[in-house]
């Protein structure tokens, strides 16, 4: 789960842990029997799906593949962790299961990638993924607007085009490979108040804003941050508690595979 630059910051990551493992628990609720094989947390972080895995699949071998140094430092509850990059990641043996929960949204060519892992799993292996979809949201365009208008010598997003695409486009590149179930859900997500900037802005800054961050120096990070907030407060207005609501929208991707 490692950004472009930094290594991620474990401890900013899991302050929002409950808000950001709801959807894990969603996702591994719909997954169904298994062949014999292990079960592979994909992009597994600081281990915050371990414990939800090793309850649902007590007797098997489970594998934590990530990235970053940090956070498999303190990923614990799995009985091996590969320090990997997801697309060049092969498993030893067919895996009955690939779970992969907010990390493939950090990697493009997902036409590519997604047949790749199926072609991994163990005949009937399932591969369960979810990545956000909020990058038309304002919490995500508001990072790219303010980046290309305070430093257009370093951004410019006039070709952007969202790392997750629609659910149709997976299903029609997926459904030859076995059996697809895809959705979409919209959390509304009440975020606390915090003692600097927006209740927004502490929940991107150890993620979304992560990419942007790391092309800025410290000055030009103070001035980025204050542009963020003030716009934030327009588009997620204070609640009473000095607290924020933000819908956060989550595509889930189940594949069985036919062969």
């Amino acid at each position: 789960m490692a950004g472009p630059a930094t290594d991620w910051n474990p401890g900013a990551y899991a302050r929002f842990r409950g808000l950001r493992l709801r959807p894990a628990l969603d996702l591994l609720a719909q997954v169904g029997d298994l062949p014999a094989g292990d079960v592979i947390d994909l992009g597994c972080g600081n281990g915050a799906v371990a414990g939800a895995l090793r309850t649902r699949f007590p007797y098997r071998c489970l594998i934590g593949v990530d990235n970053s140094p940090a956070m498999l430092a303190e990923a614990q509850g799995y009985d091996a962790t590969t320090l990997a990059e997801i697309a060049a990641w092969q498993p030893e043996a067919p895996p009955a299961l690939i779970f992969s929960n907010a990390a493939l949204h950090w990697l493009g060519h997902h036409t590519a990638l997604l047949p790749q892992l199926v072609g991994c799993l163990a005949a009937g292996g399932t591969l369960a993924v979810q990545m956000p979809r909020q990058f038309d949201a304002p919490s995500h365009l508001l990072l790219r607007q303010l980046a290309q208008r305070l430093f257009p010598d370093r951004f410019d997003f006039s070709a952007y085009v969202p790392p997750v695409a629609s659910p149709a486009a997976y299903w029609q590149r997926l459904a030859p490979l076995g059996d697809v179930t895809l959705w979409e859900s919209e959390y509304l997500q009440h975020l606390g108040p915090v003692a600097e900037g927006h209740p927004v802005r502490a929940f991107t800054e150890s993620t979304a804003m992560r990419p942007f961050l790391a092309q800025m120096d410290a000055d030009e990070q103070t001035r980025f941050r204050a542009a963020y907030d003030a716009a934030l407060e327009q588009a997620y207005p204070r609640l009473a508690d000095g607290g924020a609501l933000m819908p956060f929208r989550r595509l889930f991707l189940l594949l069985r595979r036919s062969d």
